[in-house]
């Protein structure tokens, strides 16, 4: 996967974002100093932070100058207001233009936002992600069942197979409880409970 769909589909497997945390990203909660995410709102309506690899910035950069293009351009035809979360819109009236308040990854044209009637630029559709990984797993020939959520899944499974303990791998996807990570934990055992069979050489 390259472009805008396969960068979104890295994010979301290297920093355990689920989908729709990845598409509502905003510049403002992207640190590259400290090399983290601030993810708002989450699950259950709940702020977290989550790490953000050294290996992917180049590439968000990038991405964040093809926005900062975008965006000027919006400004200048009198547009570039951003839907703004928590009501911040009657708090900070001007707040909807900056910079820092805009999508990471902004949809290619505006819309109308039925609820307003103003013109925005919505942030990336969700559809375009899951049918760009379906074509990828389709043409790889992989034969299990694989969706965005399978990222998160893998996610979790490779820090656990790497030795990372259980309560890191639980506060990084945002999992409310522990025993909902500890589903991951059958990849310590590998099949059949860790038992070798005895067809198996030694």
């Amino acid at each position: 996967m390259d472009g805008v769909n396969g960068l979104i589909t890295r994010l979301i497997y290297a920093t355990v974002m689920r989908k729709m945390e990845c598409l509502r990203l905003r510049i403002t909660d992207i640190d590259f100093e400290y090399k983290q995410i601030h993810v708002r709102s989450g699950k259950g309506n709940k702020d977290r932070v989550t790490l953000l690899p050294v290996s992917i910035i180049p590439q968000l950069q990038s991405q964040l100058e093809n926005t900062a293009v975008l965006h000027n351009l919006d400004l200048k035809e009198g547009y570039g207001e951003v839907e703004l979360p928590y009501a911040l819109d009657r708090k900070y009236p001007n707040a909807g233009w900056e910079w820092r308040w805009q999508y990471a990854f902004p949809s290619t044209r505006s819309s109308v936002d039925p609820r307003t009637g103003v013109i925005r630029r919505h942030h990336w559709y969700d559809t375009n992600i899951s049918r760009a990984l379906k074509q990828a797993v389709y043409s790889l020939h992989i034969q299990k069942r694989v969706g965005m959520h399978t990222l998160r899944h893998s996610f979790a499974t490779h820090l656990l197979e790497n030795g990372y303990d259980i309560r890191t791998v639980q506060e990084l996807p945002g999992h409310k409880d522990v025993s909902t990570t500890m589903i991951y934990t059958h990849v310590l055992n590998k099949g059949g409970r860790g038992v070798r069979s005895p067809l198996d050489p030694r």
